[in-house]
């Protein structure tokens, strides 16, 4: 699966930035929860950074931060850079960013321990095993080193999911980590400052519509088997849809904010 994920993004990744408006307002929503946050000495990373949405975020609103950007897709780095590059050129020019190619189902790099600050938003849904990847976030944090997190988690894609069952065809939806869980594992670990879940809703003609994005950014893979024609006819024809006739999509993200306890502090 994360072979075919990297594939994926990385044959769509001159493409992502366009494509990425959700990503993009999210990460600019959690970079300015981020932008006065009083942190400790140590590193600090965008971890999925992708083409650095939120690490350009939280740079903009916050001069003179410098996170490390990390991901296992080398081509969504290399799009970045050159249009951070590309952006320089039209304005004062920018030290380049520090990029790591590096699989975070591998836990992460010996060179973040100790981190201040650790950023993620849309790439934990990826990883192998969510919860497991959140503690090590965790655990990898300096004290009062802070973690901030979007995730799109289940209860997303509701009429994507009403359409399958009606249609009698399977949802091909990749499944999403439970808000519930994650939240288990950063609460004992973490002073939270912020974990709540957003709902943000698209509207188009039809359901295939609404879907494409993910494809164009290379965010359509999946563990289920792809339907065939007769499947996606059955499927738009029991998508719900508004009175005045358009369909929706409906993504529930979870934003979460967190510090580890500073030593001597009681929690």
């Amino acid at each position: 699966m994360a072979d075919r994920v990297r594939l994926a993004f990385s044959r769509r990744a001159r493409h992502y930035n366009a494509a990425a408006s959700l990503q993009r307002a999210v990460a600019w929503r959690l970079a300015r929860h981020c932008r006065h946050l009083p942190l400790p000495a140590g590193p600090m990373a965008d971890l999925g950074a992708g083409t650095g949405l939120l690490s350009n975020a939280l740079e903009q609103q916050r001069p003179g931060l410098d996170l490390l950007r990390l991901d296992a897709c080398a081509a969504l780095l290399e799009q970045g850079a050159r249009q951070q590059t590309e952006a320089s050129a039209l304005a004062s020019p920018a030290a380049a960013a520090t990029q790591l190619l590096w699989d975070l189902n591998d836990g992460l790099p010996d060179g973040l321990d100790g981190a201040a600050l650790l950023v993620s938003s849309f790439a934990l849904h990826w990883l192998e095993d969510p919860c497991a990847s959140l503690g090590q976030w965790c655990d990898a944090l300096a004290p009062g080193g802070w973690l901030g997190l979007a995730v799109p988690i289940a209860g997303s894609f509701p009429q994507w999911h009403q359409a399958a069952a009606a249609a009698g065809v399977a949802c091909t939806a990749l499944p999403l980590p439970e808000g519930d869980r994650l939240l288990a594992v950063a609460a004992p670990r973490l002073q939270l400052r912020l974990a709540t879940s957003l709902r943000f809703s698209q509207r188009g003609p039809s359901g295939r519509s609404l879907l494409r994005p993910m494809g164009a950014i290379g965010a359509g893979s999946s563990r289920a088997k792809p339907l065939g024609v007769g499947g996606w006819r059955r499927l738009e024809a029991h998508w719900p849809h508004d009175p005045d006739g358009p369909r929706s999509l409906s993504w529930d993200v979870l934003l979460l904010l967190g510090r580890r306890t500073p030593m001597g502090l009681k929690r």
